[in-house]
């Protein structure tokens, strides 16, 4: 059992999903025809990359998922009818979204143990189904911090934390970056060039396998460049080695650490209020938004745009690139 990572369950829930990837090890399991089959145990190094097969944050999500299920009522292996109902019961209380992941994250418990998935049935998908006629699918999103409020943000900040801040703004707005790529940035991941800075990332969401890929962010015109506040943030915080986005005290201690995800939505939303702005409607996730929607305003092709982005497709952009231009070549503006 040392190579098995037990998640944080319910007593009644722990032993039914038992690794990262949710493979027992050294357990009996039961295939769909309910015969005992032995699966022999992995050792350690195996174990190892198993429990690297998911990010941390789908890990946690799982866990709360399946254990929100069982202190229900839920158990595994489960029917289609009790997930159905599961459904139902919380489809006043919780977005679509979210009774979509708890979805998968049944549908997983169940097929790592060797059991037929309940939520493939014809009853959970109608049920499913019924819930977003009824209540709509549409998810409420961040707003984007366009690039007249990211100049504003910025404009008359001073002092170690106002340094950081303008050059955590600025640099996650140009680079398009989700919170888990900003703050775990390295000083050894920037490289200076004659046009600005290449930023070399080393893993992100889309890249689970590590590859890696490159971000450029160009100097820019007028007081407020990402480049050059990146620089003076780091030369005024003596950093050389290291994160780039730290923790820094009242008394202007600056921690070794990187600053967590969380650390990025509060910094978020401290400056959306300071020049006016509601601080419900913006999180970590506005600079990315505000990159999208202000370029496609400016006419930036959807391709140049998933440059930066490292999305997929279009679709993924779609909502961003249809909000921004809503005022490009608007019908009724073209008669007012």
């Amino acid at each position: 059992m040392s190579a098995m990572l037990l998640y944080s369950f319910p007593a009644k829930a722990r032993s039914i999903f038992l690794t990262s990837d949710n493979t027992p090890f050294s357990e009996s399991i039961k295939d769909q025809n309910q015969q005992q089959t032995t699966v022999h145990t992995l050792d350690e190094t195996v174990a190892g990359y198993l429990r690297e097969s998911l990010a941390d944050s789908s890990k946690k999500a799982y866990r709360s998922d399946l254990a929100h299920f069982i202190a229900w009522g839920g158990t595994i292996p489960t029917t289609p009818e009790v997930v159905a109902r599961y459904l139902a019961v919380h489809a006043e209380t919780h977005s679509n979204s979210t009774l979509t992941r708890r979805i998968v994250s049944i549908s997983r418990a169940h097929t790592s143990q060797g059991y037929a998935s309940p939520t493939q049935s014809d009853v959970v998908k109608a049920v499913l189904h019924g819930i977003r006629r009824v209540h709509g699918t549409a998810q409420q999103q961040a707003s984007p911090i366009l690039k007249a409020d990211i100049l504003a943000m910025v404009d008359n900040l001073t002092g170690l934390i106002g340094l950081r801040d303008k050059a955590l703004l600025l640099v996650g707005f140009a680079g398009a970056f989700r919170r888990s790529e900003l703050v775990s940035l390295q000083y050894s991941d920037i490289e200076w060039v004659a046009q600005g800075m290449v930023a070399h990332l080393r893993r992100s969401k889309t890249d689970q396998a590590g590859e890696g890929r490159k971000k450029g962010i160009p100097y820019a015109r007028g007081r407020h460049c990402p480049v050059i506040a990146l620089r003076q943030w780091l030369q005024a915080a003596n950093i050389s080695s290291g994160f780039l986005f730290r923790a820094v005290t009242k008394h202007g201690h600056i921690g070794e650490a990187a600053l967590s995800r969380e650390a990025v939505a509060i910094i978020v939303k401290k400056h959306a209020q300071a020049i006016g702005l509601d601080p419900a409607k913006y999180s970590g996730h506005s600079l990315r938004a505000g990159l999208v929607t202000s370029a496609a305003q400016a006419g930036v092709s959807s391709w140049k745009i998933r440059a930066q982005t490292d999305h997929k497709s279009d679709a993924m952009l779609a909502r961003y690139i249809r909000d921004g231009q809503l005022f490009v070549d608007n019908a009724a503006g073209a008669v007012l």
